[in-house]
């Protein structure tokens, strides 16, 4: 496989091209960034941790019957996966109420509601990353409400999966935030990462933060935090 051009660099990524039209490269940087990236370190290491991370969950939702970009970790930091269209939305799922959800309904952090609760966010810099909801996804021309069903029942099925996988690991999952990519034959799959750095997650006996708020609010330990994190779904048995 030869890696080609440069497509985009993101703030924890960058996406090669390669000589397979419908594959790409995508390699996982030590940078990591925060408050709309006001915050920035590089991180020794933690590139190649969450491409551990997040190799072994695809490989685990793939197993699952739930369609990802993923095809192969070829390095340390690198994975190959399928060529998509990145929709522009986040789409959050939250099983706890944490962050800026707790601030925007005034409920304690840590309250876990009855229900789970479902979130789109506009992934537009220039209007400032806003909360929206499937009218205006629509409106904007993103999504049909019938890929928003779809997207919704992907979002339960991996949901569902992962608070089991990770409880198994002695930890909770509280939120998360997936990408969605659109194939070249209209599919819309799971893309992007599962990591750390966007999930929120915390031992489920002690309540200690195993993600990145470790470096939002300066706790220290995060690399160390993050491999704990993969020593542990390493160990599960599905």
């Amino acid at each position: 496989m030869k890696i080609e051009e440069l497509i985009i660099e993101g703030k924890d990524k960058t996406v090669y091209a390669t000589d397979a039209e419908d594959t790409v490269l995508i390699r996982f940087k030590d940078l990591t960034a925060a408050f709309h990236s006001i915050k920035k370190a590089v991180l020794n290491g933690k590139g190649a941790v969450n491409c551990q991370i997040s190799s072994l969950i695809f490989r685990k939702l793939e197993e699952q019957g739930i369609p990802t970009h993923y095809i192969a970790t070829v390095g340390d930091c690198e994975q190959l996966c399928e060529k998509v269209d990145i929709i522009p939305m986040q789409f959050i799922v939250r099983n706890v109420i944490a962050g800026s959800t707790a601030r925007l309904l005034n409920v304690e952090p840590g309250t876990k509601p009855s229900n789970v609760i479902y979130e789109l966010r506009y992934n537009n810099a220039a209007a400032g990353f806003p909360s929206i909801n499937q009218h205006h996804a629509v409106a904007l021309g993103i999504v049909t409400y019938e890929e928003l069903d779809g997207i919704k029942e992907t979002l339960r099925r991996v949901n569902e999966y992962l608070t089991g996988l990770f409880a198994s690991a002695g930890i909770t999952l509280v939120d998360f935030k997936l990408e969605m990519g659109r194939t070249p034959g209209g599919r819309i799959i799971v893309a992007d990462e599962i990591t750390p750095d966007t999930c929120r997650l915390c031992d489920s006996r002690t309540g200690e933060i195993m993600d990145k708020d470790r470096f939002r609010y300066d706790m220290g330990g995060v690399c160390d935090a993050y491999r704990e994190v993969l020593a542990r779904l390493e160990k599960v048995k599905d």
